[in-house]
């Protein structure tokens, strides 16, 4: 599989927006997903993951009730939707794919990365 991720831009404190990760091959739905991101001068960190079916999530605490992960199968994408932005958001996000079950958050769990989209949020 390989993976396209789109959306990032520049938005505005508190505002909103959605990123795209579109998955070639006709096996998107045997991976699990995940977003991670990388702030400038910081290490690469993990933001949210999804299941296979899309029945199960997990975000990291600085992004709980913000960001929404969410999956389509049929259409081989997964979405980050980011509402009340902050500008320590400001990173480049990358989306990427596992064999693992469940909904991991660990890199080196993940087996397939896209290349990042740069979402900058203005104070």
């Amino acid at each position: 599989v390989q993976l396209q991720a789109s959306g990032g831009g520049l938005v505005q404190a508190g505002g909103a927006l959605i990123l795209s990760c579109e998955a070639s091959g006709r096996t998107f739905s045997r991976y699990g997903m995940g977003w991670f991101r990388q702030a400038p001068g910081k290490e690469r960190e993990f933001v949210a993951s999804i299941s296979r079916s899309g029945g199960s999530t997990n975000y990291a605490d600085s992004v709980k009730g913000r960001l929404t992960i969410s999956r389509d199968n049929a259409k081989n994408t997964v979405y980050l939707q980011m509402n009340s932005l902050k500008h320590e958001d400001t990173a480049v996000y990358y989306c990427a794919a596992t064999y693992y079950s469940g909904t991991p958050y660990r890199e080196y769990e993940y087996d397939v990365w896209g290349q990042g989209t740069l979402v900058t949020i203005s104070s």
